[in-house]
């Protein structure tokens, strides 16, 4: 039953950012565009605190699934979710994983995120909207939004990790 939950928390997030999108509407936040990141958070707090292995493996399944889905283009998820997890995990072998630190490095691989996309989709020509617009509209928004669901989250989803770590090992 434990290892059906972990797959359960990332459909769940994955179906809650979907349902943000379509019940939240997009005019009362003056225009500005705010991008739910529930899954890819979770996904870093997964490499985080259960182990890189873990986090790329699922980051690649949902990377694919959110492309397969939501993008017209099959890869920029699928590429960028498990590489943003490879770097943070990276990150993270320097840093001590406390809170805050993994708060702040969830909120930088979210940044990473949305600058990758909006570059892809700039380059292959889905968006003409210019670099500070982005930042403007979409990035900082987004970053506060997250930052926001972050904090709430971030303590069950350590200690739900990290219980997950250790039932790996006595397995």
């Amino acid at each position: 039953m434990r290892k059906i939950l972990l797959p359960l928390l990332f459909v769940f997030l994955f179906m809650v950012e979907s349902l943000y999108v379509q019940f939240i509407p997009y005019d009362p936040f003056g225009g500005r565009i705010l991008a739910p990141r529930f899954l890819f958070s979770a996904l870093l707090f997964l490499t985080i605190f259960a182990g890189k292995k873990q986090g790329i493996i699922y980051s690649a399944i949902f990377g694919l699934l959110f492309d397969i889905v939501y993008v017209e283009v099959i890869g920029v998820y699928f590429f960028l979710f498990p590489f943003i997890c490879y770097l943070i995990s990276k990150m993270m072998q320097v840093l001590w994983a406390n809170m805050i630190v993994s708060i702040v490095a969830v909120v930088l691989g979210i940044a990473l995120l949305e600058i990758g996309v909006y570059e892809m989709n700039y380059l292959i020509h889905v968006t003409d909207l210019n670099f500070m617009s982005f930042f403007h509209l979409r990035f900082y928004p987004t970053l506060l939004f997250n930052l926001c669901f972050v904090i709430l989250i971030c303590y069950p989803l350590k200690r739900y990790f990290e219980k997950y770590a250790e039932s790996l090992l006595t397995d």
